[in-house]
């Protein structure tokens, strides 16, 4: 039998190892990350059976974290730990996407039956342990841990930066999207850096996947501000 593959999420050094070790001397195979922006990327490139997430993160909090992931994948189940114990933290968590909420400090041998009890429910409707890799939008369907993508124009093999680019804009989708925000997301450079390659790949892009590249759909210019990502499609395009 394959081990479950959990993601935790946890800043805190102390409690992150003890939940490690612990879990791991149940069976369970654990990826440990300390920042949100980790857990999202982790997230969009492996497949994962659970996640226990702390609310309270550096950069991007669990909640944020939570909302995104969830967007991502509405089956994944997520639980949620936090020093927070008023009961609107709790209902906020749930709102969110949380499947199941525990208040530090919590009891070890009730944080393990939780574990266990979600990945014995969450096993009749998460059977296909590829689909969480693979985003689809229109008619296309990307890979980013393999780096391929399927569209009509048949399977493109992508480099490292076009992977990159598709995570943040499907990480944002809907959000409008500043050059500096991708020059930086992408390519590491200074927000002020005067380059064409940020426009060069987004058109790129819609060669790629656009119906029709000279009227977006996906990846959409907002005049003045950026661009956008739109999963569904969107006729105010660039």
């Amino acid at each position: 039998m394959i081990e479950p593959h959990l993601l935790l999420v946890e800043d805190e050094p102390g409690i992150a190892r003890g939940l490690v070790f612990n879990l791991e001397e149940e069976g369970y195979r654990v990826t440990h990350v300390e920042t949100g922006e980790e857990a999202l990327d982790r997230a969009w490139d492996e497949y994962f059976d659970l996640v226990i997430l702390d609310l309270m993160l550096p950069g991007i909090d669990g909640t944020e974290v939570c909302r995104k992931l969830r967007k991502h994948d509405s089956r994944l189940p997520i639980i949620m730990l936090t020093a927070k114990c008023e009961e609107k933290d709790r209902i906020e968590g749930l709102e969110v996407g949380a499947d199941d909420y525990l208040t530090k400090p919590f009891s070890l041998d009730e944080f393990l039956l939780r574990v266990k009890g979600m990945l014995r429910r969450s096993e009749w409707y998460r059977p296909d342990s590829g689909a969480a890799r693979r985003y689809q939008f229109g008619s296309n369907e990307v890979n980013l841990k393999d780096q391929k993508a399927r569209t009509e124009k048949g399977e493109i093999p992508l480099t490292e930066l076009e992977v990159r680019m598709l995570r943040t804009f499907f990480q944002h989708e809907g959000e409008t999207l500043s050059r500096a925000g991708l020059l930086t997301a992408v390519w590491g450079v200074a927000p002020d850096t005067e380059t064409r390659t940020l426009d060069n790949f987004i058109v790129r892009m819609r060669k790629y996947f656009e119906p029709d590249p000279a009227s977006p759909v996906h990846f959409l210019t907002v005049r003045g501000r950026g661009y956008r990502f739109c999963r569904d499609g969107d006729d105010d395009g660039s």
